[in-house]
């Protein structure tokens, strides 16, 4: 006998489709002032910093399109939605971010060898309007970070970005009082190590989620035990959990209730994994005997 609990899909997420729209906006306009002024400048910081926002760019776009598609409803093809499209999103936000820190460290490395004049004051004034561009943007995401990994991957590449143009700033005032031009590509290298440093985590945990597998968070030896421990239960097996969406987690589990009100159990497990670890999804078999020591046929 098995039962899904109906109420196991609670609360409302937050739409951040408003913040995506306006950090893209904001964010297009910064990149074209920096690549701009950039080149004119002659300064390859800049330029990096440009291209690191150009990435964060097309990061944006890719959350968004992926948090539109997960509110897709259900179909005969795809009974869940578009769900896990949030979690691919993530994905390809990670290598968008790997490609940018290949070509900027390409072009930083080049630039070592072949030094050039940078504009220090152009770049100062530049990389100070792009800190307060990443800062509003950040701010734009900082109550969902928490809940999404999309939500989390915007609001940290843009606080990212946003320490990254300070550092470009930095680079302009040292050029400017000491002539050291070797200071604007070293902190174009600087810039790509910060940008590869955040998009590991990302990686590993939108890789983690697209195999499936439990989420960050959520040990499942103490999902088994808060099972085990409801009234009546004598085992649990056939566990899963596993990511739906950046936001929704699913499970599956086979519960032995020898005697008892069904209803009733189901019940307490799905308040028990709400309220507990977050669980919105779940589909429970009950069963009578210890069906697990049973061949399978």
């Amino acid at each position: 006998m098995s039962g899904h609990s109906p109420h196991c899909h609670g609360h409302e997420r937050d739409d951040f489709t408003g913040a995506f729209a306006l950090g893209i906006a904001l964010n297009v306009a910064i990149v074209l002032i920096e690549l701009v002024y950039g080149f004119l400048a002659n300064s390859m910081a800049l330029v990096a910093d440009g291209g690191h926002n150009l990435s964060d760019v097309l990061g944006l776009v890719v959350g968004w399109a992926g948090a539109v598609m997960a509110k897709r409803s259900p179909s005969p093809r795809f009974t869940y939605g578009l769900k896990k499209a949030s979690i691919l999103a993530a994905l390809i936000n990670g290598l968008f971010l790997l490609v940018a820190v290949g070509a900027i460290a390409a072009e930083a490395i080049d630039r070592l060898l072949r030094p050039s004049v940078a504009d220090a004051r152009t770049v100062i004034w530049v990389a100070a309007l792009a800190i307060v561009v990443n800062l509003t943007t950040a701010l734009l995401f900082a109550r969902g970070r928490e809940r999404d990994i999309n939500v989390r991957a915007a609001f940290q590449h843009m606080a990212a970005d946003a320490a990254v143009s300070a550092a470009v700033v930095f680079a302009g005032f040292v050029i400017l009082w000491t002539g050291q031009q070797w200071v604007d590509p070293v902190m174009s290298l600087a810039v790509a190590g910060v940008i590869l440093w955040g998009s590991i985590g990302l990686m590993r945990e939108s890789v983690g989620m697209s195999l499936m597998g439990v989420p960050s968070g959520i040990e499942l030896d103490h999902v088994r035990e808060a099972l085990s421990s409801l009234a009546g239960v004598e085992g649990v097996h056939d566990l899963h959990v596993w990511p739906l969406s950046t936001t929704e987690i699913a499970l599956t589990a086979h519960l032995v209730f020898p005697a008892g009100p069904i209803d009733e159990l189901l019940q307490s497990a799905r308040a028990t994994l709400h309220d507990r670890f977050g669980i919105e999804h779940c589909t429970l078999q009950v069963e009578r005997t210890h069906l697990e020591d049973t061949p399978c046929r």
